[in-house]
Order: C-alpha cells, then structure tokens, then sequence
C-alpha cells in the first residue's frame, strides 16, 4: 500500500496526484483556421496530458484583456486583442505530472521562427503573435487562467 506524503497513513491518494498539475491550452484562431486542431490535441494526449475539460469559444475583448492583463503596457497589446478576438478557439485543462513544463516544451518558443521541427509552433505557428497556440507558464499563471475561462473547477 503507498503512504500519503501528507498523512504518513494509507489513505487512499494516489502518489501521483501530488505531482499533478494543471495547464489551460487555448489553440488559438489560426489554429482553428487551418484545421490542425485534431493534430494539436493529439499532441498533448500522446505526450500522456489528461483532458480534463475542452470547449470551443469565441473570446470577447474583456476576456481577452483579463487573460492578457501582464501585456496591457506593451507596444502588441492591442494587435494580440483583435487577434485573440478574430475567430473562435479551443480551451482545454490538460493534467498530469509536470503538465506545465510538458506542454511548453511540446509547444516551442513563443516565436514559430526559432521553433523548431516537431513543436506544435514549429510545425503550425506563422510568427510571433499567429503562432496557434497558448500554454500557461507556471503553475500559478494556469490556475489564474483556467479560472477565467472554466471558473472554479
């Protein structure tokens, strides 16, 4: 029987659940545009993320600018709001051991150019604001966003 790190006791947690984390993932309008958002789901379940929850929306500018509150002072603020805003996305919480990390690396660098071949921004992203996708970049940052856009879950 495993031990609970929390109570020393069997309790019944799973060991695993302890390392879970939470990433909110928004494939983003171009992505949806292309049609490649099967590939990129895909790509997060075969990397062992769960799907926790997914949705397809549309994004309104109040939304958008909560989600991109840290770059409200920067010069692409409002070409990533009319981007974001263009078209509808897909929303999902993936999980599992180190989910956060897993997604980042399974997406490349923000800008598809030095992405390379086999990330998700490699593979689809056009530049740095149309790169297809979103992935929270820290624990923190995920729990925050995945509250605006599922609410306490």
């Amino acid at each position: 029987m495993n031990r609970c790190q929390k109570c020393k006791k069997g309790c019944g947690l799973n060991l695993e659940d302890i390392n879970t984390e939470r990433s909110l993932i928004i494939i983003k309008p171009d992505g949806v545009q292309k049609r490649v958002a099967g590939k990129i789901i895909s790509r997060f379940e075969e990397a062992s993320l769960d799907i926790e929850q997914m949705k397809m929306m549309e994004i309104d500018k109040e939304l958008a600018k909560k989600h991109y509150r840290d770059h409200a002072e920067k010069d692409f603020f409002s070409i990533l709001l009319k981007y974001i805003c263009s078209g509808p996305v897909i929303v999902m919480i993936v999980s599992g051991p180190g989910a956060v990390k897993k997604a980042r690396e399974l997406m490349g660098p923000t800008d598809p150019g030095k992405a390379p071949p086999g990330t998700i921004r490699g593979d689809f992203g056009r530049d740095i604001t149309v790169n297809v996708v979103h992935g929270s970049d820290s624990p923190e940052s995920a729990e925050r966003e995945i509250g605006l856009f599922f609410g306490r879950v």
